[in-house]
């Protein structure tokens, strides 16, 4: 809870008594690498932070998992479209690696919105960031080659390092094969 506590402190200045309210409503739990936290067609009724670890947004189709997102150590995440409309998600959400999250429930959250001035500021800057990098990765979608984005990903090691190279390249939007002469001409 520490590392969760810390990153709380990055985005907002709260006093303790607030902090120790926030803390009261979460919980900590370990998934293992390949394990679902949601699985298509749940409702999604809870927001996540990742203490360690990494997950990942994909949907089947025509029998081929598309990976749409990925998140790592010091991000929330929630399935939103799910959360919010209280229906059934058209995502699967998955440990890409060992995972320890912090979990809110909706209820908890919503609770902890209503009466926390300084949380609500803090979700807001959350999903302020969110929505700047769903932008930024549908611009480049629109306005990259696929090996601009790569060279992108590139910025970021982490995201290199443990995406395998199939999920990698459906986050690009290519295919492995395309990623891996990308990847060659790169070097």
């Amino acid at each position: 809870m520490e590392e969760f506590i810390k990153f709380i402190k990055t985005i907002v200045a709260i006093d303790d008594f607030d902090l120790q309210l926030i803390i009261s409503k979460c919980r900590t739990r370990k998934i293992p690498k390949g394990k679902l936290i949601l699985r298509k067609g749940q409702i999604s009724r809870q927001y996540f932070f990742i203490i360690s670890g990494g997950t990942r947004f994909f949907y089947e189709l025509n029998g081929q998992e598309n990976t749409t997102w990925v998140n790592f150590k010091n991000e929330f995440f929630t399935e939103i479209s799910s959360l919010s409309t209280q229906k059934p998600t058209r995502f699967n959400i998955e440990a890409i690696e060992d995972t320890e999250l912090v979990v809110v429930d909706k209820n908890d959250m919503d609770f902890l919105y209503a009466h926390i001035p300084m949380w609500e500021e803090f979700g807001r800057k959350i999903f302020e960031g969110m929505v700047v990098r769903m932008i930024d990765q549908i611009l480049n979608f629109q306005t990259l080659s696929a090996e601009e984005r790569y060279l992108g990903f590139l910025k970021n090691p982490e995201m290199i390092q443990k995406i395998p190279i199939k999920q990698l390249a459906a986050v690009l939007g290519i295919t492995p094969n395309a990623l891996s002469r990308i990847r060659k001409n790169v070097r």
